[in-house]
């Protein structure tokens, strides 16, 4: 029997774009996470329209698609879905660190909030420190990072909160950094 799979039309979530360029070299291994370590960064300017494409493809509340509707709840104008600023923390973590480390995913995040709204306009930016740091007893040469992240809006109002727990590769034995060398 012939199993024909038709490929779904591109999305938001599938650019139809080429691929992105190759990955930077790996600069960060799990031993560049010291416990108590603080990374700020980031600068992402929220859009109405990025606001309405997500809201539109993942999260179709009114008050995230509609300014009449967005007007009459408790946002009081058009807000950003909580996703999306799930997102956008994502986004500025690659951009920050991630891509240039020896990142092997997340198990996931222990606690997400999201205290204040998102409205186009905002800039948001972001905070995270590491509060644990330990290679995994069953895998040595993966090291687990657990973090307490905020993401800001240009006020300094927190409008995210997250802990979450990374799995990174261990630097190579016989490697040396520019630091060390």
């Amino acid at each position: 029997m012939l199993l024909t799979v038709q490929e779904p039309a591109p999305t938001l979530a599938m650019p139809t774009e080429s691929p992105p360029p190759a990955r930077p070299a790996i600069r960060l291994y799990w031993e560049d996470f010291v416990v108590g370590q603080t990374r700020e960064f980031g600068h992402m300017l929220v859009t109405r329209e990025a606001v309405l494409a997500f809201a539109g493809q993942f999260d179709p509340q009114p008050f995230h698609l509609d300014d009449a509707a967005a007007q009459r709840s408790m946002f009081g104008r058009l807000a950003a879905s909580g996703w999306h600023t799930c997102a956008m923390a994502m986004r500025m973590m690659c951009d920050a660190y991630l891509l240039e480390s020896a990142s092997l995913g997340s198990p996931g995040v222990d606690h997400l909030t999201w205290p204040m709204p998102v409205f186009p306009g905002d800039t948001l930016r972001m905070r995270s420190t590491v509060m644990n740091a330990r290679v995994l007893a069953s895998r040595p040469g993966v090291g687990v990072v657990q973090n307490e992240s905020t993401v800001l809006n240009q006020h300094g109002q927190t409008v995210l909160t997250m802990q979450g727990t990374g799995f990174f590769g261990c630097r190579p034995t016989g490697w040396q950094s520019a630091n060390t060398a």
